[in-house]
């Protein structure tokens, strides 16, 4: 996949692009990040062999996590102890448990020169609970090619692109987890259709972005989390850099989101540019954002937005195709296109969402050329001040088709082509060793974590009551 094409808003001579850019290598003097100091105690003779109970312990049992990885066989459990783990681990084995035996206290740290702190790499079933990787050049957590993964009360702090991330892989449930640091996106999910995932009771705060989804949806709910201080909220987005476009059917209720203007974070390119907007569709289509709290951001609350991709490698689906399964779009030739695509917001109902203090627009929808009327994005029932196009809830509600003469649609544009100015000029990333983060929160632990069954993870994610969220109450 392109990592230095992680959709958003850029701009090009043809008009506004929404372009994302992977972050670089850093090669700034490692600082002082007052990690934990303690060692994983030394252990004599550690055994080769599996115990017959399918509980590795580490160190007891197996020197390092690698070992008991290798060692561990489908429905094993891996116990670590309370230490720091100077390790990067790679995961093959289907359906094991990962899990720490004190959240805050298991740390793995990259000493900012180890890639991950795990990679599961075509695994399936494989959960990883209960602990904090730091410190890594990649990755905090990552499953790639997994049917079927859970991460669950997880802590990913400082590591420098992604902390919680799951590409290429369904059946997913990222929850009880916390995230900051990064300087692409707290949480991600990447490249499936149907995705069959939820992420819920997340925190995600001093990245660039705080969730980013490219060419991801189809039942993938982010649900009852919340997402502040970091440069911008929760970033769906579509471009043919990655595969499975474009990004549909992401359904977001019930979360907080909340001052994604944060200057000092490590931030790539496109969340510089995305920076002061809450929730920002940028290409997706058939998105449900629903029943939101979404205050204090410095251009939008909820914005559905363009992205031009200028080196496209095929062209855009047509409407009848946005249902094609991943796996389907995979065998498919792409087409190149003769010059840039523009991949517009369609589709999306906004409904129902509480929003205040966002000085461009609470709700708005933009396009590069596109007539507004044309997208069939709705919106109904939103508790606001402010829209772009003003009244925007009367050009487009929900259940009833748009037209252009339902009033004027350049009243108030959103000119999102401005948001370039505001970026040249915008705060530049920090460096992701040194930023000023939250200090290491101490986190709740997953319940019984010593003596708890190993659950390996499902590929069908738990059922959630969509119907029972309510817009949550606000917090600081």
């Amino acid at each position: 996949m392109k990592r230095s094409l992680r959709a958003l808003i850029g701009v090009s001579v043809l008009g506004l692009s929404l372009v994302a850019c992977g972050s670089g290598d850093d090669e700034a003097e490692v600082p002082n990040t007052e990690a934990p100091t303690s060692e994983a105690p030394a252990t004599e003779a550690p055994s080769t062999e599996a115990p017959a109970d399918g509980v590795l312990n580490v160190p007891a049992d197996y020197a390092t996590i690698q070992a008991a990885v290798d060692a561990a066989v489908e429905g094993d459990l891996i116990l670590i102890a309370p230490g720091t783990y100077n390790e990067a681990v790679q995961v093959t084995t289907n359906n094991i448990v990962i899990r720490g035996l004190d959240r805050n206290t298991v740390i793995m740290d990259g000493n900012f020169e180890l890639d991950n702190g795990f990679r599961v790499v075509g695994a399936s079933g494989v959960a990883i609970e209960n602990m904090t990787a730091m410190n890594y050049t990649k990755n905090g957590f990552f499953w790639t090619g997994s049917t079927g993964y859970r991460g669950s009360y997880l802590t990913a702090w400082r590591n420098g692109d992604y902390g919680i991330y799951a590409f290429d892989s369904v059946g997913g449930l990222l929850e009880n987890s916390y995230a900051a640091g990064s300087p692409d996106a707290g949480f991600y999910i990447g490249q499936c259709y149907p995705c069959d995932a939820v992420i819920r009771n997340v925190v995600s705060e001093h990245n660039g972005l705080g969730y980013s989804g490219t060419n991801s949806g189809g039942n993938l709910l982010i649900v009852n989390s919340v997402f502040r201080r970091n440069r911008a909220g929760v970033v769906p987005n579509s471009g043919s850099y990655e595969l499975c476009y474009p990004e549909r059917k992401t359904t977001i209720v019930g979360n907080q989101v909340y001052s994604n203007n944060q200057p000092d974070t490590p931030a790539i390119d496109v969340a510089i540019l995305a920076m002061g907007n809450g929730i920002l569709s940028a290409g997706g289509v058939q998105n449900i954002i629903e029943r939101n709290r979404v205050w204090d951001h410095d251009k939008t609350g909820i914005g559905l937005v363009p992205f031009l991709e200028e080196d496209a490698n095929d062209a855009i689906p047509a409407k009848d195709a946005w249902d094609m399964p991943c796996a389907e779009q995979k065998q498919l030739m792409p087409t190149l296109p003769d010059g840039p695509l523009l991949w517009d917001s369609q589709d999306t109902e906004v409904r129902d969402n509480v929003l205040e203090d966002n000085r461009r627009a609470d709700i708005a929808v933009g396009s590069a050329g596109t007539n507004l009327w044309e997208l069939g994005n709705c919106f109904e029932g939103n508790t606001f001040t402010t829209s772009a196009p003003l009244d925007l809830e009367t050009l487009a509600p929900c259940g009833s088709p748009l037209s252009e003469a339902a009033g004027d649609w350049t009243a108030g544009d959103l000119m999102v082509i401005t948001w370039l100015a505001d970026a040249e000029t915008a705060p530049p990333s920090a460096d992701w060793k040194t930023a000023t983060l939250p200090d290491l929160p101490q986190l709740e632990n997953m319940p019984d974590a010593a003596t708890a069954p190993a659950v390996p993870a499902s590929a069908t994610p738990p059922t959630i009551d969509l119907a029972a969220i309510t817009v949550p109450d606000k917090i600081s």
